[in-house]
């Protein structure tokens, strides 16, 4: 630096010993850099390369956990629909069933109420028949013995008369329709 201060010339040489000891200073920094700082760099830098790769990995097996789960889902849901709408027909099914069965138990139901009131009407129009034939019997049998001044004596007689009378009543009608 004397040098340079006295004639100007030297001012951009060094000095010989400042560049061995800047050599050396250089040469221990690259030694010291490269033993120790630049390997910890390196572990540092790759395992922020295993842990960025690690996350992309297991963000990829994530989503396809997830694709997984969504296309069982799609899967579930389309079972599922598919099943209520088997049970949807199932009980329109049981539904058409019912109202048929009931349907044939009250066309059952009205017809032996039909078929009861039918044998009704005949049981009454038997009796009506047998009390009107004993009625007209009877009223032949006045008339009869009115005509004839003269009463029958038994009831076998006036029940034979009857029965007689009721006869020949029965086959006028017929006689007449077959003409």
């Amino acid at each position: 630096m004397i040098h340079a201060a006295e004639g100007g010339a030297g001012i951009l040489i060094p000095v010989w010993q400042e560049i061995v000891v800047g050599a050396i200073a250089f040469g221990l920094l690259c030694y010291v850099l490269m033993k120790f700082v630049f390997p910890r760099m390196e572990k540092t830098f790759e395992a922020r390369v295993d842990a960025i790769e690690g996350g992309i990995e297991r963000a990829e097996r994530a989503q396809e956990d997830a694709d997984r789960t969504l296309e069982e889902y799609r899967r579930k849901l389309a079972g599922a629909q598919e099943e209520a709408a088997a049970i949807r027909d199932e009980a329109r099914a049981d539904a058409v069933a019912a109202k048929e069965e009931i349907l044939t138990g009250a066309r059952e139901e009205a017809n032996r109420i039909i078929a009861a009131g039918h044998a009704q009407v005949e049981a009454s129009r038997q009796q009506l028949v047998r009390e009107l034939r004993s009625e007209v019997g009877n009223l032949a049998v006045d008339l009869a013995g009115k005509i004839i001044s003269q009463r029958l004596a038994d009831d076998d007689s006036v029940e034979r008369t009857v029965d007689q009378f009721l006869a020949e009543m029965s086959d006028e009608p017929e006689a007449s329709g077959a003409r």
